[in-house]
């Protein structure tokens, strides 16, 4: 499964980076794919993380030169979209983890959403409709819990979203 983490890139306090990089960590010793957008901040601690436990990482880069990429990430995806990428970050997933964040994390929380995939936060972002809190955005209370949590949905969202079969993709 492919989890997506997402969070604040320039102005990362330490107690976010930590989350970020305990938060990748339980996503690489797990066997999962962290994608991210593979700059700095949460998504190089997440990378920092998965690889510590042995985990791959892809990162979709605003830019369009691969060196731009964390030293963490494994794929590096060169754009050259801005943050249009953040789409791709997250539609490339099966859940999201979403870390602290700014207005780019919150862009990415509502294309999750608005696609119907699973957003769990940590201290982050959380979204009020006049109807209530969206019940979307799954509140975790530490890095296992967000981590157990996005696996559990994502599960949950490729139950309802099979993937293609190889006679489906050639047709």
């Amino acid at each position: 499964m492919m989890i997506a983490v997402i969070g604040t890139g320039t102005g990362c306090s330490k107690e976010a980076y930590a989350l970020g990089e305990e938060v990748g960590r339980e996503i690489g010793a797990r066997g999962h794919t962290l994608i991210c957008g593979g700059l700095n901040g949460i998504m190089e601690a997440a990378c920092k993380g998965a690889k510590s436990a042995g985990g791959s990482t892809i990162g979709i880069l605003p830019t369009d030169n691969p060196a731009d990429a964390n030293r963490w990430v494994d794929i590096p995806i060169a754009t050259g979209m801005g943050y249009a990428r953040n789409l791709i970050v997250v539609r490339s997933a099966q859940a999201v983890v979403a870390i602290d964040g700014a207005f780019g994390t919150l862009s990415e929380i509502a294309h999750a959403r608005g696609y119907g995939l699973p957003v769990v936060g940590l201290k982050t972002w959380t979204i009020h409709r006049p109807d209530g809190l969206d019940a979307g955005v799954i509140v975790a209370h530490d890095a296992r819990d967000a981590v157990e949590k996005a696996v559990a949905a994502g599960q949950q969202q490729a139950g309802r979203h099979p993937a293609p079969t190889a006679t489906q993709r050639r047709s």
